[in-house]
């Protein structure tokens, strides 16, 4: 199969309501040809919506809505040359793998020699040319997810939409699915919007994501950007697990400072920002552990703490540490033979100022 044509999606001040409740709110966002955009999002975000509005299921009550410059916000769903997989991926259980994939360009009319051509492309390039004959039922999740993207991809749509794909599967397969996904997309190169609640699929294969949360983008960026530089309180706490802070910050010799009656002033540098109440986020394997009466790295801002809880997590283990009345959260490189902390050792946590990130209160 050929690679198919990149387009933009761009969606213009968006708004969708379930009668007095209001789902999306005045959504602006601008998906790249051949880019691989995630929404990220916790359940009853908007996520889902979003998605559905673009295929046509669902009308805004305001906003636009354009792909390759064409205004599709009226256009009825099935003239909008979109192609959608969905999380049960909506199989027909009575057809065999090869006629759930020929079913859309069955009713696009086409001549079967041309539908025969395009299934068996489409079955190859998921890897599954030699099971046509199966039934859905004869075949694992993998598998199951792989035919709903070739019956997708079959039709050769503008942008591919996919609302949750791996959900149903287990853990370990989600992992090797979602490669292949990204793979899969990047032969075709196909704008694809990709609809998830778990940030390690949305980090570890979009290119951009879009982090909503009542129904308003908190934040868009790559998965880097927004790991290292969340916006808002909210992007901090939802992509990946973060120590929030507070405290006020003023300016001393040029730079800014923060200070907190836990960690006493800490240099943030040439910050742009005015003094007042703020907090600052710390991602946990920025923080270091030592024993209290191991020599400490000067460039670091210490604290003294107790251990609350120690999780193992394989590649790491997770401390939670009492400090004064907060708990702080650090994540150290496991190795094998050393035995680490233990719960109620004190210890000492060590603050890398250039790690730390700023966030207005």
């Amino acid at each position: 199969m050929e690679p198919l044509h990149k387009v933009k999606v761009e969606f213009s001040g968006v708004s969708f309501s379930y009668g007095k409740t209001p789902v999306l709110r005045e959504v602006s966002v601008t998906i790249e040809p051949g880019e691989f955009f995630a929404l990220l999002g916790p359940s009853g975000s908007g996520k889902s919506t979003l998605l559905r509005l673009l295929a046509g299921f669902l009308q805004p009550q305001s906003g636009t809505m354009r792909v390759g410059g064409e205004d599709l916000t009226r256009v009825p769903p099935w003239q909008r040359d979109i192609g959608m997989v969905f999380q049960n991926y909506a199989l027909w259980p009575h057809m065999t793998v090869r006629q759930n994939v020929a079913f859309g360009l069955e009713e696009h009319r086409l001549p079967s020699e041309e539908i025969g051509r395009k299934v068996a492309a489409a079955l190859d390039l998921v890897g599954l040319g030699d099971l046509g004959a199966r039934r859905p039922s004869q075949l694992s999740g993998g598998q199951q997810q792989r035919v709903a993207l070739a019956r997708t991809i079959a039709i050769e749509p503008k942008v591919l939409l996919l609302d949750e794909p791996l959900s149903n599967l287990d853990a370990k397969l989600r992992i090797h699915m979602r490669v292949e996904l990204l793979a899969l997309q990047r032969k075709l190169g196909i704008t694809t919007l990709f609809v998830t609640h778990d940030q390690e699929e949305a980090l570890s294969i979009a290119d951009r994501v879009a982090v909503l949360d009542g129904g308003v983008i908190q934040q868009v960026g790559t998965p880097m950007e927004l790991y290292d530089h969340p916006a808002n309180r909210f992007t901090a706490n939802f992509v990946g697990t973060i120590n929030l802070l507070h405290g006020t910050l003023e300016q001393q010799d040029g730079a800014t400072v923060f200070r907190s009656e836990l960690l006493g002033a800490i240099t943030l540098g040439r910050v742009a920002a005015p003094g007042g109440a703020a907090e600052i986020a710390i991602r946990p394997h920025a923080l270091k552990l030592a024993s209290l009466h191991a020599a400490g790295d000067p460039a670091l801002v210490w604290v003294e703490g107790k251990v609350a809880e120690r999780e193992f997590l394989g590649e790491f283990v997770r401390y939670t540490v009492r400090v004064g009345d907060t708990d702080l959260v650090a994540d150290q490189p496991h190795y094998g033979g050393e035995p680490g902390f233990a719960p109620g050792a004190a210890v000492k946590v060590g603050i890398n100022p250039a790690q730390v990130k700023l966030l207005r209160a």
